[in-house]
């Protein structure tokens, strides 16, 4: 079969899409077909957007280039730790077990993704939906209230001048706070993009918000745990398994944490001893954490450690965020209540004192 002549235009693949085509070229390789032939059938029932990266890989494989070399030369399509699990394959001769791998860890992360956007997602949209219908009040319902206020011969309470202040506020100056919020956060996104330090700053910083915190935190070990776990179980070594951890790292706390153990594991430290030097103050490991990965080190059952260790923070993290979703649900309900509720009981104030006064 000849390939088809239709160059597109590449982009990112996605965790979801690299763990697709995993699983299907996964599935061809089982079938007993060659890898050339296996990425030219992927080829002709591949999505549209895969087709000018597909033929790329299969035109260096046609010229005798190894798959993970093809793989590498279309730039960040792929993960650093995807990439490199088929490389260590190709020595080892064992393409199927790099894919298996490598769908067992995409599942797990794309699965941990999932949990974290749908244990936050109620709350995020609940705030955004309070917070709009606050300007929304603020905007077009508290200035109806102040024309009737107008009318009124007596002094307003406090509560109520102060809410039609910053009524008459935002209504003023809506598209100038509108536009500043923007700015700001046009700002703030380039300087993060642009600047490590900003953005060492704000993972740093992030770890210390109340609850989300040490959710963010477990997640972070969980991946880091994971992603070496399984790079060791592939045969690399652990030096070579630390580099690629902290190039493939999601998070510059675990990037640092894996750079300072490869470090003191080059001055000749013990694993176990590398490790408790690289976190001293335990912003990210804690202690059963670097005990256990010590123990796994002398035992020489680190991999084995590292994926139990990776499974049992991971399940920690799940119990964590079914129960500050359970408990956030509530406590949602009573400060939107409460905020609408303050809104409406300062506006129908002069009201009431109107009816007293009579």
């Amino acid at each position: 079969m000849a390939l088809r002549d239709q160059p597109l235009f590449k982009k990112n693949l996605s965790k979801g899409e690299q763990l697709h085509f995993a699983r299907q070229l996964l599935s061809l390789l089982h079938a007993g077909l060659p890898l050339l032939n296996a990425i030219e059938l992927l080829y002709q029932s591949a999505p549209q957007s895969w087709i000018g990266w597909i033929k790329d890989v299969y035109a260096r494989l046609k010229k005798g280039d190894s798959l993970s070399h093809s793989l590498k030369e279309e730039g960040d399509l792929f993960s650093i730790e995807f990439i490199n699990l088929i490389r260590v394959s190709e020595r080892s001769g064992d393409l199927t077990l790099a894919l298996q791998t490598i769908s067992k860890q995409l599942t797990e992360q794309i699965e941990l993704r999932r949990k974290i956007q749908q244990a936050l997602s109620y709350p995020v949209i609940t705030l955004a939906t309070s917070f709009a219908l606050v300007i929304v009040m603020m905007v077009w319902v508290v200035p109806v209230f102040k024309d009737v206020f107008a009318h009124f011969q007596a002094d307003l309470p406090a509560p109520t001048r102060i809410l039609i202040r910053v009524s008459t506020l935002i209504e003023n100056f809506l598209l100038e706070l509108l536009l500043g919020v923007v700015l700001l956060l046009a700002i703030f996104i380039t300087a993060w993009l642009k600047s490590p330090h900003v953005q060492k700053k704000c993972d740093g910083l992030a770890l210390h918000i109340p609850i989300l915190g040490n959710l963010l935190r477990l997640a972070t070990l969980t991946h880091w745990c994971r992603t070496l776990g399984h790079l060791l179980a592939s045969g690399l070594p652990l030096p070579d398994a630390l580099r690629i951890t902290a190039q493939s790292s999601n998070h510059w706390l675990s990037h640092d944490f894996s750079a300072e153990v490869f470090k003191h594991l080059t001055r000749g430290w013990p694993v176990g001893e590398s490790l408790k030097k690289a976190d001293p103050t335990r912003v990210l490991c804690d202690i059963e954490t670097l005990q256990l990965l010590r123990i796994g080190a002398e035992s020489g059952c680190l991999p084995e450690m590292l994926n139990q260790r990776a499974d049992t923070l991971g399940a920690q993290l799940s119990n964590q965020l079914n129960t500050l979703s359970q408990s956030l649900e509530p406590l949602l309900i009573i400060l939107v209540g409460a905020i609408i509720g303050g809104l409406v009981i300062i506006l129908y104030l002069p009201i009431f004192n109107l009816g007293q006064i009579v």
